[in-house]
């Protein structure tokens, strides 16, 4: 089942979870060493000027440091417009209802409603995030004193203590170790290219030391490569103007790195014709990485003569790594239009004010909320104030990403529980000075910033180890040995994760199953656009936009995994029916990803043999390709409505005389 990739069944499943999420990879570092060094200063000047609200402070510098400088200015111009927003509402209420109880709490939940509702209809949904956050948290301030001079100094600190560490994380960011998405971008081409030559090397030589390169690693470099692109086109506008060029590049690469990963491992009675063309291939993926890294135009080195180039088409990998470079070569020397770049998507989204989900999720948002802010005023636990703000964060739009998000704080929580009981336990009592302290924080922070750097099946739980840990140890201004303070935090998430999953399973359930069913029919949609043959032969125009719509099919392809991912922990009342859901659509995803495996290899088998197989055996061929690229867009069509009446493909009979294709 696909769920044990979020909840490992054994100890082993463990293990290997452990092993795959914490592994390293490129970048991963240096993002860890951005965000761990720009904490520590956070740390050295709120402890010696005494701002507080600490722990805010590191969890905003969390956020605000992302994998290349362009994201990280952008939320950092979002957070900053945010928290001024946010803050500048606050204290307009307070100003009109700190007598007024019962009117606070109606205004500030009509501003948590607004910001809810906001926070799934815009793009900048962030923003309003950071809003409704802080009208939670100002309402916590509250209750903590009667003077009204003192709350406003409060909520004004709290202005200070999101923006400063913003500006800090600026300055790091952009001053040292800057995460250029260029730079990303070519480093990750020539680590994709890179691992051709090797290949290419390796059947030369005759050796067999180069690992091989998986099917994830192939779908996981594609989608690294059209994020980093969508970057990169934002920061530079050379890459804004050639972005159809670029994006022929980039699919080029990828369609590269999946031939690498269909090279045989070994070629023991290679020809000298077959090795002269394989040398060719070496050179020219050189000489596409040194075009690359240069910014220079590409063009096809000849080293072999006609009769050794064409001995590529006896194996199709390879011949499929000549036609992508020869067509690439092709597009650069043809100097065609640019063409226009894609359209943005809408600022708002276009059901906003139609689809009652939008509101259903701020109401039932604000109703967890109210629960948790009575609760612990009733009983008056003043330590549990992060109930509230827990059922605000796992609040997600789809009730599998919530469940994800509230085992992730769970699991970071509890870590940074424990990590704060053996400090104050071991460590505080021996503590005189700042350097103590940073030795004892900055080894946490460092493994909070490598998680929180990985996957986002782990990335959020280093957040809370690391936010859970300093609400513990680093909220006052002197060592902390208050053993409650660690179990009020821990008892407020637990509380708040309960209440909230509750709430959104009892009330309005927003499950993704309709759209995990959307998603699939445009996955077999878009692999039956992979199927769907030439009408003439092989024409070389056609190979670059085929390499597009196959790097398009693997992001198909990683959305419906992470969709489905988030379904199957959804929560139900019928687990039976769930699992059998669950099991479908994986069947679903699984088969269509072999089709398209499949589709690929017959693509590329006609190609190489589009001028030795008869035009009567290739006919027959085509039309399959057209029968199977018909019976998928049958399937996707009745998948998609509601409810689905999707029935099996009918089985495609081909006829014998294709049989020499095999």
């Amino acid at each position: 089942m696909i769920i044990a990739d979020y909840l490992p069944v054994t100890l082993r499943d463990a293990v290997d979870f452990l092993k795959r999420e914490l592994a390293p990879f490129p970048e991963r570092l240096n993002v860890m060493l951005r965000s761990m060094l720009t904490r520590a200063i956070v740390i050295v000047a709120s402890m010696t000027l005494e701002v507080p609200e600490l722990a805010l402070s590191l969890l905003v510098v969390f956020y605000v440091t992302q994998s290349d400088i362009v994201v990280t200015r952008l939320v950092s111009m979002m957070f900053i417009v945010g928290s001024t927003l946010a803050i500048g509402l606050s204290i307009l209420q307070l100003k009109y209802t700190f007598d007024y109880p019962l009117l606070r709490i109606v205004i500030a939940s009509l501003l948590f409603i607004g910001s809810a509702y906001l926070l799934r209809v815009l793009r900048i949904g962030i923003v309003l995030f950071i809003v409704a956050i802080i009208v939670v948290y100002v309402q916590s301030l509250v209750d903590q004193t009667d003077q009204a001079d003192l709350l406003i100094r409060a909520v004004l600190w709290v202005w200070v203590a999101v923006n400063y560490p913003i500006a800090l994380a600026l300055v790091v960011n952009t001053l040292l170790l800057p995460a250029e998405p260029q730079l990303q971008l070519k480093a990750e081409i020539h680590l994709q290219l890179a691992a051709l030559e090797t290949r290419l090397a390796q059947l030369i030589d005759g050796t067999t030391s180069a690992a091989p390169i998986t099917l994830a690693a192939v779908q996981q470099g594609a989608l690294t490569l059209q994020k980093l692109l969508r970057f990169t086109t934002m920061r530079d506008a050379h890459y804004r103007e050639n972005q159809a060029l670029q994006l022929a590049c980039v699919a080029t690469v990828s369609r590269l790195y999946r031939g690498a990963s269909e090279l045989p491992p070994d070629w023991p009675s290679a020809t000298a014709a077959l090795l002269a063309m394989l040398r060719e291939l070496r050179v020219n993926c050189r000489a596409l990485d040194e075009a690359v890294m240069s910014d220079e135009p590409y063009r096809y080195v000849s080293t072999a003569t006609p009769e050794e180039r064409a001995a590529a088409d006896t194996i199709p990998a390879a011949g499929e790594l000549q036609r992508a470079l020869h067509a690439f070569a092709d597009r650069v020397a043809s100097g065609a239009d640019p063409g226009k770049p894609p359209a943005g998507e809408p600022m708002v989204a276009a059901d906003a004010w139609t689809n009652p989900a939008y509101m259903r999720f701020s109401l039932k948002t604000l109703l967890a909320v109210l629960v948790c802010y009575v609760f612990y005023n009733a009983v008056d636990w003043q330590g549990v104030h992060t109930i509230m703000l827990t059922c605000l964060i796992v609040a997600l739009p789809s009730l599998g990403a919530s469940m994800q998000r509230a085992l992730l704080r769970l699991a970071g929580a509890a870590i940074g529980s424990a990590l704060a009981l053996f400090m104050v336990v071991f460590i505080v009592p021996h503590l005189d000075d700042i350097v103590g302290l940073l030795l004892m924080s900055v080894p946490v922070v460092a493994l909070g910033a490598w998680i929180s750097a990985g996957s986002e099946r782990i990335g959020y739980a280093g957040l809370q180890l690391m936010f859970t840990y300093s609400l513990a140890l680093l909220d006052q201004f002197s060592p902390s040995t208050n053993l409650t303070e660690i179990r009020d935090r821990l008892v407020g998430i637990l509380l708040g994760v309960g209440v909230a999953t509750f709430v959104q399973m009892s009330f309005w359930r927003e499950g993704e199953g309709d759209v995990l069913r959307q998603k699939l029919a445009t996955m077999l949609r878009a692999i039956a656009a992979l199927l769907r043959a030439p009408e003439a032969g092989v024409d070389h125009r056609d190979e670059l936009p085929y390499a597009q719509r196959q790097l398009q099919a693997w992001a198909v392809l990683a959305d419906c995994q992470a969709t489905l991912s988030r379904v199957a922990l959804e929560p139900g009342w019928q687990e039976s029916e769930q699992d059998q859901v669950t099991l479908r659509a994986q069947t679903v995803l699984a088969q269509g990803r072999e089709i398209m495996l499949a589709g690929d290899a017959l693509h590329n088998t006609l190609a190489a043999q589009a001028g030795s197989s008869s035009p009567h055996t290739i006919g027959t061929v085509r039309a399959a390709q057209e029968q199977a690229c018909a019976e998928l867009n049958r399937y996707a069509d009745e998948l998609a409505v509601n409810p689905p009446d999707a029935h099996a493909p009918r089985r495609i009979e081909i006829a014998a005389q294709a049989a020499e294709l095999a």
